[in-house]
């Protein structure tokens, strides 16, 4: 089978080095790709918000099946683009833009939570023109205020802060554009909750679904979960905290009902549903859901399945997933990021990434994030650079693998946070 892979992150990364395993695989085309994809498969030089040329790519090299692997096309409604094109007849991993609502808008997300009880945080939303009553609504919650912009802003549309009157500013950046420009034109401000977050992921086709490995991910820059949010500074999985009875609350409460509501509301889902969830004492509560899989927590995820990739998305869009048998791997995996100095503000592009050669004999995996490839060499060209994952038997010495990785490469303005995992670790 003909493969294209959308994305350029560390997630379609780890996506294509598991692809490249199964035995189905004829040939993988990556768009755009990173430097540290060239080796598992054709990267094509594609704008994947251009419906129209990722068509004509997909025709000329008779691809079979696509994956996205970022939530901006799929909102945009690339899956609808590829179901009513007439001149392609591929399988797409991911929903159609009905579905793909559920993370394009925080507010239509609320709305289906509570409409399928799903229990999620208390909640009002405002747009541009309510600026007076979304302030005046800050008295009906208690601090820390939490404030999402509504559409997407990869990953750092969430403000929590305890001021009230950092809490004002923020609503009047958000909806006066300046900040997150059009996502946060409309905004949500939700009741703060206090527990334990970690991410649980399902393969579904609108019915039937299996479970991946569950993940914690940790999004703030700073140690100790300080400072601004992130696209995700690093991940842990298994998630030490996840019991077998929190895990049931989860599927029955949360997981099912969703899968059930999509159905009710005639909302068909064909991919991977994110649960951002939180643990409120020992109950289950929806932060977010995306629809797609979790970046840095595919670094993580994917090396724990010892199944076939592309065998279970070739089964999730051809109406056979529920005869899918995934195995997992008992094994623990941790990824770091290493960032580039000044992240997620303004950073530098270009430095020179060294030490890839000298990770030999660590159990682990280097996966590209924002690399660019010249004259083969490898530099910097993002903000997440690297996501260092390590593998043990347990948590403890995953994260030790990854913190031998990040000790081995590097680059001038290097930045990981020095305690992925350690949370979790004190309750050992």
């Amino acid at each position: 089978m003909n493969v294209l892979l959308l994305g350029s992150g560390g997630r379609e990364h780890a996506i294509a080095w598991k692809l490249s395993q199964s035995s189905m695989l004829r040939s993988l085309h990556i768009a755009p790709g990173n430097g540290g994809m060239e080796s598992l498969g054709t990267v094509a030089d594609l704008n994947v918000m251009d419906f129209a040329a990722v068509e004509r790519y997909v025709r000329r090299q008779k691809i079979g099946l696509m994956i996205v692997g970022a939530e901006a096309p799929l909102v945009a409604g690339i899956a609808d683009y590829f179901e009513a094109s007439t001149k392609t007849n591929i399988l797409v991993v991911g929903p159609k833009k009905a579905g793909a609502m559920l993370e394009g808008s925080k507010e239509f997300a609320k709305a289906f939570m509570q409409r399928h009880n799903i229990p999620t945080a208390r909640y009002v939303s405002f747009d541009h023109s309510q600026l007076n009553e979304a302030i005046a609504a800050l008295d009906t919650f208690q601090p820390p205020y939490v404030i999402k912009a509504d559409g997407l802003a990869a990953g750092k549309g969430v403000i929590i802060t305890k001021s009230k009157a950092e809490a004002t500013k923020t609503l009047r950046d958000m909806l006066s554009g300046l900040a997150f420009q059009e996502a946060g034109k409309k905004v949500v401000i939700e009741e703060f909750l206090s527990g334990r977050e970690l991410s649980m992921f399902a393969v579904t086709d609108g019915s039937s679904y299996h479970l991946l490995p569950s993940a914690k991910d940790y999004k703030q820059i700073g140690e100790g979960d300080t400072g601004a949010n992130t696209g995700g500074m690093g991940a842990i999985s298994p998630v030490p905290f996840l019991t077998e009875e929190f895990q049931e609350k989860a599927l029955n409460q949360v997981i099912i009902p969703t899968i059930k509501g999509l159905s009710k509301d005639g909302i068909p889902f064909s991919g991977v549903l994110f649960f951002g969830l939180i643990r409120v004492g020992s109950d289950p509560y929806v932060i977010e859901y995306n629809c797609r899989l979790g970046d840095p927590e595919t670094e993580v995820i994917l090396p724990r399945i010892k199944s076939d990739l592309l065998h279970l998305f070739e089964s999730l869009c051809s109406g056979l997933l529920s005869e899918y048998d995934l195995v997992t791997d008992e094994r623990a995996a941790a990824t770091v990021i290493l960032a580039s100095d000044g992240y997620p503000d303004s950073y530098e592009k270009g430095n020179e990434i060294k030490g890839l050669n000298d990770v030999g004999g660590i159990d682990g995996h280097v996966f590209h994030a924002g690399t660019k490839q010249s004259r083969k060499k490898l530099y910097t060209n993002g903000g997440r650079v690297l996501a260092l994952t390590g593998r043990g038997a347990d948590v403890e010495e995953a994260v030790k693998n990854s913190y031998r990785l990040a000790e081995k490469v590097g680059f001038e303005g290097a930045y990981c946070r020095k305690d992925i995992g350690a949370d979790v670790l004190d309750l050992a």
